[in-house]
């Protein structure tokens, strides 16, 4: 069973608040016309089984969720450094802010932003949820 809950018209983005990535793909789904839930990983806490799910879903492993060149990391582990799942979990509680690129997920689509920009061709592009009848 997984553990974060979807639904069609919500979109979900794990993000962190001090990346500009993070911000700007935010903005972006911020802009539609769904629900948006964001969870900015540097304040609220993410559990490792959310973690798990997520880096399953996007078929990566843990690893493939952690900027490895980001200070934090770098400060702290080997850049090449092999850990376990629970290892990794842990790099990403204790320093969320290395988490790499923003997860948004749409109804059961999981996706890693790499460009901020990218998000808009996942977006509803009509304006689904307003009363047209009131703008004319």
């Amino acid at each position: 069973m997984a553990s974060i809950s979807t639904h069609k018209n919500m979109i979900k983005i794990y993000y962190s608040s001090e990346s500009s990535i993070g911000k700007q793909t935010y903005g972006y789904v911020n802009a539609s016309f769904k629900e948006l839930l964001g969870i900015d990983v540097t304040k609220d806490k993410v559990t490792g089984t959310q973690w798990k799910d997520i880096a399953e879903h996007l078929d990566i492993p843990i690893s493939g969720l952690i900027d490895k060149e980001h200070p934090l990391f770098t400060e702290n582990y080997d850049k090449d450094a092999n850990l376990d799942q629970d290892g990794w979990i842990k790099v990403l509680n204790n320093h969320p802010e290395v988490l790499n690129y923003p997860i948004v997920i749409m109804g059961n689509k999981y996706m890693q932003i790499r460009n901020p920009s990218d998000i808009a061709k996942h977006l509803d592009p009509n304006s689904q949820g307003i009363d047209e009848k009131k703008y004319i």
